[in-house]
Order: structure tokens, then C-alpha cells, then sequence
């Protein structure tokens, strides 16, 4: 007491005061900081990973808005909260969030947990780093580089450029910017004023990130070519190339080819080698939207897939998705390799990439990004593939797959239980139908009825906390449920519950 006494009294003695501030010391409490760290991180380890495989715990503690808001206490006040406010605050935010983690999450085109990476996620942002220069992040660009050259390698590209971004629908506006860029580079200085009526081509079944970038990149969302897909989804090489010569008729510049590698709701693989022999012959950039079929690249057994994806110019793939890597991990793979992405994209920033720096300043590679701040989401799915090895990376794979064909088989099996279509990826689609509906006569009113089973299962199945599973209508189909196996979590029986749990939820409809 007497030495913190005299402490005191020296930084008095000392004191240094600017507009009433005192500035000796820190102005924070360390020790506190310290101490809250380790006990939140107490709390993450019993709540969530240690539960996370566990299926007698809830998917989801299901509240409504206003109850949720009153349980939370989400008032920001003048004065702080003491410390067992905030670990319980922490308590109540993971007891009322989704756990994505959860064996029996099957909602999105995500789920699970991998340890490696979530220690890289705990290490990133503990550090806090952002990388746009080697200066600052010496060790994480170093990783990127590494992970980057080690995909352009699984798509088949001698050489290539890339860079990780947040989200595969922002890989995607890169993509069309750089295409846009190749065909008309003087856009960079003189905007779009000067250029002729540009127009995409991308499938019916595309991700919907591609109108938003036409959208927000001044193209036009009535410049985005639909094109027809044939009865599993799959663009058709034919009518894309009636849309190219109807484009140019119309007095329109084609400049570019979205293909999708795994669409988002039936999984579906646009046929890649046809598409690249159209973009070749019409001189247009080809991106493919590997963000969610990516990651079969990884597996020998079914990177077939995606046979003619080496002929693309440009590819999104989220290793987040399939693979695991925590959200967001996403790459813009690029074939050329003579710097279009930082000639696209570099603004010259002369307080951050200064060319007389006493290192080499190819290492900075902040000014292909359109971003400044940038985290290092590369470090993740590097640690998960140094703890793995690429074998571990390709049996979650497999096994995903595994699980889809073994529920695939099991869906035919049962009464009720009706597939759209044969999956080729890890995305089953089908209808459940009730007891009461399974006499009645196909028609109108039978669809119509159809359409609001899903909805009344999905609710009951979150009230309950039991499941989480996707529906949707889609292409004039009624709604249906998407099921998606990714988690290496899941198990045999976790497929059997889904089905059995579906049947129990819907006795009564």
C-alpha cells in the first residue's frame, strides 16, 4: 500500500496536464484487461468449442426480436459495466447466437468447426494487423503468397496473381472490373462516359453478387445476359453463344463470361471446356465462380468437377466454405501474371507504398486491392493446411460427398421424402411430403399446399432447437429443403436424424 502510495504521489509530483488530460501513464488498466481476456476466453472454451460437437445441445436458443433485445441489454450507457456484467453479457450472446457449429447445422454453405484455423483467428486478432505493405505485416504476406501460388497450382495455371477478399461476391466484382479493365483500360482514368454499351454473360443459376456488381460498377444490371440452364442447373454452351452473336448484332461489347463452378442452391457445375472454347473464339475474359465447388479441386476422386477450369482467366474460390477456414477466407485467383491486378487497381499511395524503402517493394502488395485495411485471412487456411496436409484437405471432402450420397439413397428409401434431382455436389434438394398430401392428386392445389410445408417444419425445427436446414422455391419449383454437408463433425446419424426429425416435426400437417 505504502509503494502504490508513493506512486501516486510522484505522478502527481510529475504530472503533465494538455486541455485538463493528464498524460502520465497509461490511461489503461491492463491487469483488468488481461484478467477479462482470460476469463471470456474460459467461457468461449466451455460454451462453444468444447460443445460444438455436441448434439444434445441446442442448434439454436430461438427468441423473437423484442424478447431478444430485452434479454441482451444492448443499451450503450455513459458509465461502464463491471466485469461479471460483460462475462455474462458474453455468456448471453453465445447461448442466443446460431452455433454453425453444431453437428446438425445445415443451413448454409458453411458449417463447423477446425481448430487450426481458429487458433490462426484467435492469433490475427490478437495482433491486429493489416496487410497492405511488408513493413507491417511481414510474416502474413509472406502466407498469402504462399497459399496463393498453392491454388493456382490445384486450378492448373503455370503462373498466376491473386489476393484474398471478403466474400466470393466481392471476388466476383474484382473479376468483372479487371475483365472490364483488359477490354477498355483507359476506363480507369475516363470513367464510363466514352465507352460503348458493355454486356456479361452469366447462368440463370448464377450467385446474385453478379447483378450487384454490374450495378455497383455502372454496367447495368439489364446488361447482365441471363443465360438458360438445362434441367440440373448447368448453363447451356449453346444458347450462350446465340446471346454472344445476338449482343453484337444489337451493337453491344461483350467483354465477359461468369461461369459457375457449384451454384448456390442445386450444386450444379457449369461445363467449363465448352464455355472456354466460346470465350476464345469471341475474345472474352472467362471468371469462374468457384466460390462453393472450389474446393473440390482438392480431391482427386472429384476435382473432374471442374475439368477446364485451367482455361479460365480469372477464379473465385472460399476455402471457408467446403474446407473450413473460418469466415471469411476468399480468393480472386488470376491467370496473368504480368500485374493486371495492380495495374487495375493501384492508386499510388505515396505515404504507404514509397518505392525507396530499404526492402524489396514488390512485397507490397496493398495497391492490387481495392480495400486499404485488409485482414489476414490467408493465415487461417495456411495453419488449417500445415496441420492438416493437403490429404486431410481432400478427405473433408470426400467425406462430404460421402454423406450426401448416403442421404441421397436414404431420401429414396423413405415414404414422403421426394429428391428434385440427382446431386453431383454436396447440396441435396428435396420436397417432404405429409401423410395427408400423399393421396391427393397432382395438380394446383397439391403444389400449393406443398409450398407451405417447409416453412411450418423450419419453424418448429428452430422453436426446438434441433436443426437448422435451408428452404427455398426456386425456377418455379414450390418450396423445397436444401441440404448441405460440409462439417466433418457430421456423422452417419446425424443424416438418419435429419430425416427422422423432419418426419417427427411434420406428424401432424
Amino acid at each position: 500500500v505504502g509503494i502504490c502510495k508513493q506512486e501516486m504521489l510522484q505522478k502527481k509530483k510529475n504530472a503533465v496536464l494538455v486541455d485538463g488530460v493528464l498524460l502520465n501513464g497509461p490511461i489503461m488498466d491492463s491487469k483488468a484487461g488481461e484478467k477479462f481476456v482470460e476469463e471470456a476466453c474460459k467461457i468461449i472454451m466451455e460454451e462453444v468449442i468444447q460443445k460444438a460437437d455436441d448434439v444434445t445441445e441446442k442448434v439454436c436458443e430461438w427468441r423473437a426480436p423484442e424478447t431478444l433485445k430485452q434479454i441482451l441489454d444492448l443499451e450503450m450507457r455513459d458509465t461502464g459495466e463491471s466485469h461479471q456484467k460483460l462475462l455474462q453479457l458474453c455468456r448471453d450472446v453465445i447461448q442466443y447466437s446460431v452455433k454453425t457449429s453444431h453437428p446438425r447445422f445445415f443451413n448454409q454453405l458453411y458449417a463447423g468447426i477446425d481448430h487450426y484455423s481458429l487458433v490462426a483467428r484467435f492469433i490475427t486478432e490478437a495482433l491486429n494487423p493489416s496487410v497492405y505493405t511488408y513493413e507491417v505485416s511481414p510474416v502474413f504476406l509472406l502466407v498469402e503468397e504462399a497459399v496463393i501460388k498453392k491454388m493456382i497450382e490445384f486450378i492448373g495455371w503455370e503462373e498466376g496473381d491473386g489476393i484474398f477478399n471478403p466474400g466470393g461476391s466481392v471476388s466476383n466484382m474484382y473479376a468483372m472490373n479487371l475483365a472490364r479493365y483488359r477490354f477498355c483500360p483507359e476506363i480507369k482514368e475516363k470513367g464510363l462516359s466514352g465507352l460503348p454499351r458493355l454486356v456479361l454473360f452469366t447462368s440463370e443459376e448464377c450467385h446474385y453478387s453478379m447483378k450487384k456488381a454490374a450495378s455497383f460498377l455502372g454496367i447495368g444490371t439489364e446488361n447482365v445476359y441471363f443465360i438458360k440452364t438445362d434441367e440440373r442447373g448447368k448453363m447451356i454452351p449453346e444458347e450462350l453463344e446465340k446471346q454472344v452473336q445476338r449482343a453484337r448484332k444489337e451493337g453491344s461489347a461483350p467483354f465477359l463470361v461468369c461461369a459457375t463452378a457449384g451454384t448456390t442452391v442445386l450444386g450444379a457445375f457449369d461445363p467449363l471446356d465448352k464455355i472456354a472454347d466460346i470465350c476464345e473464339e469471341h475474345g472474352l475474359w472467362l471468371h469462374v465462380d468457384a466460390s462453393w465447388g472450389g474446393s473440390a479441386l482438392i480431391s482427386r476422386k472429384h476435382c473432374r468437377l471442374l475439368h477446364g477450369i485451367h482455361r479460365a482467366d480469372s477464379v473465385a474460390w472460399n476455402p471457408h466454405k467446403m474446407l473450413l477456414a473460418g469466415i471469411q477466407c476468399c480468393a480472386l485467383l488470376v491467370k496473368d501474371n504480368s500485374g493486371l491486378l495492380k495495374k487495375c487497381y493501384s492508386a499510388k499511395a505515396a505515404y504507404l507504398f514509397q518505392q525507396d524503402k530499404f526492402y524489396d517493394v514488390s512485397y507490397d502488395t496493398g495497391d492490387k486491392s481495392i480495400q486499404c485495411s485488409r485482414r489476414p485471412d490467408a493465415f487461417k487456411f495456411w495453419l488449417m493446411w500445415k496441420a492438416l496436409g493437403t490429404t486431410g484437405l481432400e478427405e473433408r471432402v470426400n467425406r462430404a460427398l460421402a454423406l450426401a450420397r448416403y442421404l441421397v439413397e436414404e431420401i429414396k428409401k423413405r415414404e414422403g421424402f421426394q429428391l428434385l434431382l440427382e446431386p453431383e455436389y454436396a447440396n441435396i434438394c428435396f420436397w417432404y411430403i405429409p401423410p395427408s398430401l400423399r393421396k391427393m392428386e397432382d395438380g394446383p392445389e397439391f403444389w400449393q399446399k406443398l409450398h407451405q410445408v417447409a416453412p411450418v417444419i423450419k419453424e418448429r425445427m428452430m422453436k426446438k432447437g434441433s436443426m437448422m436446414l435451408g428452404y427455398q422455391p426456386h425456377q418455379g419449383k414450390v418450396n423445397f429443403f436444401r441440404q448441405v454437408v460440409i462439417s466433418p463433425q457430421v456423422s452417419r446419424e446425424d443424416m438418419d436424424f435429419l430425416l427422422d426429425e423432419i418426419e417427427l416435426l411434420a406428424k401432424d400437417l
